[in-house]
């Protein structure tokens, strides 16, 4: 159904993933904004202790929790431009040999990445 992330500012949490991630709103729930993405559902927590909120996870985001977003190797600049416009901290990209990705975080410090198909699929 979905997976959840914890967020301090709903509304700007909300703006972020429709606005800059290009996500659909679902539903509006109380303290949670659900959003689909390519089928999935994300929701939204506004749980302002909960959140993140360390953004030096960018520094060295191999091998930590994050979710994956994939995307066609052909969209890969435009989204990194896009993320770098508004503003997001990013590391990558990574080129993983048969693959390549990117990784950011939201406002509240979720760490995320975008990636790209094996090559050759």
């Amino acid at each position: 159904d979905h997976f959840a992330l914890y967020v301090s500012d709903l509304p700007a949490a909300e703006r972020f993933y429709t606005d800059v991630l290009g996500m659909r709103l679902v539903s509006r729930l109380g303290d949670m904004t659900l959003v689909e993405c390519g089928g999935m559902n994300i929701g939204l927590v506004r749980r302002p202790g909960l959140a993140p909120r360390d953004s030096s996870v960018i520094d060295d985001p191999l091998g930590r929790a994050h979710h994956a977003f994939m995307i066609e190797a052909e969209q890969l600049e435009a989204a990194k431009r896009s993320l770098e416009q508004a503003g997001a901290a990013m590391h990558g990209p990574v080129d993983w040999g048969d693959h390549e990705c990117f990784y950011f975080l939201d406002p509240d410090g979720n760490l995320l990445e975008i990636v790209t198909p094996p090559r050759g699929r």
